[in-house]
Order: C-alpha cells, then sequence, then structure tokens
C-alpha cells in the first residue's frame, strides 16, 4: 500500500506558533552571542577593536530587521486563494468552446459541472475536487491549509504558511536576509570558535562560551542549507516556475511561461527596481497584484494567475484569435495574422 504523506497535514496544522518561536528563539540566541557577549563589549576596547565592533553591530542590526520584516510578511500575508465564485472564461473569438461563460454572459460552468466534467480535460479546464470547485492555471491544492493556492510553490513549516502569488517576493527575501545574516554570524564568531580547538585562551563566562559555541553551529548549517535553497529559488524565478511545477514537468524543452528573465524576476520582484530588495510593493505594482485578489474580471485574474499577466504560447494557429504576449508582458489579440488593440 502507497505511503500517504497527507496524513500527516494535521500535525503540520498543530505546529503552529511553535515555529514561529523556534525562528525566534535562534534568533535571540544569536543576538546574545553576537551583540551581548563578543562585540558589544568589544565597542569599549578602543581602536580597531572598536571600529571592528562598530561594523559588524551595524550590519548585524541591519540585517536582523530586513530578515524580520521579511520573515513576518510571509507570516501574515495571505498567499493568494482563488476567487470566490471564480469562474474559467474562454472567448469564441479565440475559437474556444461557446458553452463557457464568463460573469458578464454566456453559460457558468458552476451550474453546468456535470454536463461538462467530460469536457474539461479537452478544455484544459482544471478542478478541484477537495474544494469541490474550478482553480485557475498554476493553482495547486495545499492540503495543510485545506484550499487552493495561486502560483503555489510549497508549504513552509517555517513561516506557517503556504507561499504563493502574493507573498513569494516577502519568501525570497527571507531566504536571501537569512542567508547574509547566518554568515555575517558565523564569520563574526569563528574567531571566538577557533580557541575551542586550539592552546589558545579562551575568554569569557561558561554560558556565554556555551552560547557562542551553539550559536556558531546552528548559524553556520543554516548558511550552508539556506545557501543551496536560495540558489534552488533564483533559478526557478529565473525560469518563471515554482518548485510544484519544476517536479512536475521535469523535462520540457521550453517551458511556456518562461518570459525571459527580466520580465520573469519583475514578475515576482515588481516593476519597480528600488523596491526589489524591500519586502513591500510600488503602488503600481499593488494594483497589479489585486488581478490576482479577485478585484477585478475572471478574465484579468485568469490572465494574471498564469504567472505573467499574460500566457505565452507555443503555438499560433492561423484560424482563431489568442492572446500573445510581447516582451513587455502585455498582450494583444493575434488573429488570422493580424493585431487587434
Amino acid at each position: 500500500m502507497a505511503w500517504n504523506v497527507f496524513k500527516y497535514c494535521s500535525v503540520l496544522r498543530a505546529l503552529g506558533s511553535v515555529m514561529i518561536l523556534l525562528v525566534l528563539g535562534i534568533i535571540g540566541v544569536s543576538y546574545y552571542a553576537v551583540v551581548v557577549c563578543t562585540y558589544g563589549p568589544a565597542l569599549f576596547n578602543g581602536g580597531l577593536d572598536s571600529i571592528t565592533a562598530f561594523v559588524v553591530l551595524l550590519l548585524f542590526h541591519f540585517l536582523l530587521v530586513m530578515l524580520l520584516w521579511s520573515y513576518f510578511s510571509v507570516v501574515i500575508t495571505d498567499p493568494g486563494g482563488v476567487p470566490p465564485n471564480w469562474t474559467p472564461t474562454l472567448d469564441e473569438e479565440r475559437g474556444d468552446n461557446p458553452l463557457v461563460g464568463s460573469e458578464d454572459g454566456g453559460i457558468n460552468l458552476i451550474s453546468n459541472q456535470s454536463a461538462m466534467h467530460s469536457q474539461r480535460t479537452n478544455l484544459g479546464i482544471r478542478f478541484c475536487q477537495k474544494c469541490n470547485r474550478f482553480k485557475p492555471p498554476r493553482c495547486h491544492h495545499c492540503s495543510v491549509c485545506g484550499r487552493c493556492i495561486l502560483k503555489m510553490d510549497h508549504h513552509c513549516v517555517w513561516v506557517v504558511n503556504c507561499v504563493g502569488a502574493m507573498n513569494y517576493k516577502y519568501f525570497l527575501l527571507f531566504l536571501f536576509y537569512t542567508f547574509l545574516e547566518t554568515g555575517l554570524v558565523t564569520i563574526s564568531l569563528l574567531p571566538v570558535f577557533i580557541p575551542f580547538f586550539t592552546d589558545e585562551e579562551i575568554h569569557g563566562t561558561p554560558a556565554s562560551l556555551v552560547g557562542s559555541f551553539i550559536t556558531f553551529v546552528l548559524n553556520l548549517a543554516f548558511v550552508l542549507s539556506i545557501m543551496g535553497f536560495l540558489i534552488m529559488h533564483l533559478s526557478l524565478v529565473k525560469r518563471n516556475t515554482t518548485t510544484i511545477e519544476a517536479f512536475e514537468k521535469k523535462t520540457t524543452p521550453k517551458w511556456h511561461y518562461d518570459l525571459g528573465w527580466k520580465l520573469n524576476f519583475e514578475q515576482v520582484l515588481g516593476k519597480n527596481k528600488n523596491y526589489w530588495f524591500i519586502p513591500a510593493y510600488s503602488e503600481d505594482d499593488l494594483e497589479r497584484l489585486a488581478l490576482l485578489k479577485g478585484a477585478s474580471s475572471n478574465g484579468q485574474i485568469e490572465q494574471a494567475s498564469r504567472g505573467g499577466w499574460a500566457l505565452p504560447s507555443t503555438e499560433q494557429p492561423q484560424n482563431s484569435g489568442r492572446v500573445m504576449p510581447d516582451r513587455s508582458g502585455s498582450s494583444h489579440l493575434q488573429r488570422n495574422g493580424k493585431k487587434k488593440n
């Protein structure tokens, strides 16, 4: 009998605030070792020691603020659920099945689920059996959260939340600043750690020495593991894919959501590069994200959830209209070789 990993989802739900307390506990131990025991007192030594301590403490606190800001942004931000009463919309002008309507007219698929059940695969319509509702492209069901998540990447136990369309930038920045912070702590505590394995005299109280030793080992382990995790996610963003999609597609000559590395990064971090390293969005990018929250029509929501505000297509039929993206991420209607703005 196959092993069902989803039976442990209730355990992940129960972790809840325990994981947040664990993260804060690790940060607290690191703060004690770096600031209280090592570089705080060194500020008053004078000379080069004071300058070094000032630089280390300045970097440490700046990275700590950015880390906590990014972390709690991931924790409290909804990853993006399917808007209520969302239904897929297929345009007759594009040559799609006229049975599929929108909120403005036509036939609603919700009221015709039984009739359309056998046609969903052929139409490319995705349906969640657990939520008993239709779901947009790139949307997956999270068994821990118990709902479908837009552009779901994975459920992260460290942030006690799903990582999806609305909070993926914050998660990426959390990895980035955690990598920098743990790297800084590891390097700054190296002079304290080396004497444990040499004949040099070890200074400090038993509590400070134990705290420094544990902090060094923990941060060294985190910086090595997070480095690999960060590189993996940067490569996913570069190809405009997610962890789930990378696992599902396995081998694909050309991923059809890939618009080029620059546009792919803009879709996650925003078009305003001044906000790339801040866990926040500009007003223009927030308006664009509103599409995923269901603030606009179904067609716009579906287009936005496809991962680039417009869906690149690998095929260009001669006799049917199709929304085609340009390199700026916008779209136009191409029909029989002509453009319709």
